[in-house]
């Protein structure tokens, strides 16, 4: 009985812990992939830097552009390259929006945002 109870008391620490590290990532509780999702309506213009910038997408890149450690997680995640995106473009998506108040100079992983 002790040894169930022990068993227990740990299980219940490790999934308490899981919560709170899954919570404080870049983009608090969301994965960078599930938010990648948002971004469908970017998907032309962080491939081809002449595209046209939709304002659905200027919409969700603001956002994202208030924290730009999520940004970044987010164009530099699975979902984001295996739909195409290029980081070096869609990292001046913020840029093409005209957003004044952007992250210019952010560091995201080798590349920065313009």
């Amino acid at each position: 009985m002790a040894h169930s109870m022990n068993f227990l008391c740990i299980l219940g620490l490790l999934l308490l812990i899981g919560t709170v590290v899954h919570g404080a990532g870049e983009c608090g509780r969301s994965s960078p992939d599930s938010e990648a999702m948002k971004l469908a309506p970017c998907a032309g213009a962080a491939q081809d830097a002449n595209a046209a910038v939709p304002g659905g997408c200027c919409t969700q890149i603001k956002r994202f552009s208030q924290n730009p450690k999520c940004l970044c997680a987010i164009l530099l995640s699975d979902t984001a390259k295996a739909s195409g995106v290029q980081p070096e473009v869609a990292l001046t998506i913020p840029k093409r929006c005209n957003f004044a108040n952007r992250p210019v100079g952010y560091k995201c992983g080798q590349y920065t945002l313009p």
